[in-house]
């Protein structure tokens, strides 16, 4: 069975931000991340669930989109509220959390990295 991929767009308009896109259930579900990825646990960042986007969408690039990092991701954990999973990227393998805060998320980067 192949592995899910990720895809971090690196997105310059309408703002700069960063979408997180995770490939579940043949789509990519995506979450737009206005600060970008966390880089230390103390400082989470918001992510907002956006529309999901076709698989192919995983290597668009355009004027206002390149792709900052892709590869595939492990889910470790999920609940209704929160799932824990593992990005394996070009720049390395990173441990994150998503935990629903109501109608948006937090993106958290865990102690524990693999």
């Amino acid at each position: 069975m192949p592995r899910p991929v990720f895809v971090l767009h690196d997105h310059r308009k309408p703002r700069p931000h960063v979408d997180l896109r995770l490939e579940e259930d043949g789509v990519l579900r995506s979450w737009a991340v206005p600060k970008g990825l966390p880089t230390d646990v103390r400082h989470d960042r918001l992510a907002v669930a956006v529309d999901d986007h076709d698989l192919d969408h995983a290597s668009y690039t355009d004027e206002h989109k390149s792709i900052a990092d892709h590869g595939w991701w492990e889910l470790e954990d999920r609940t209704e509220r929160r799932f824990l999973f593992v990005l394996h990227g070009e720049t390395g393998s990173r441990r994150y959390a998503l935990i629903q805060t109501g109608a948006d998320w937090l993106l958290h980067l865990t102690k524990e990295q693999p």
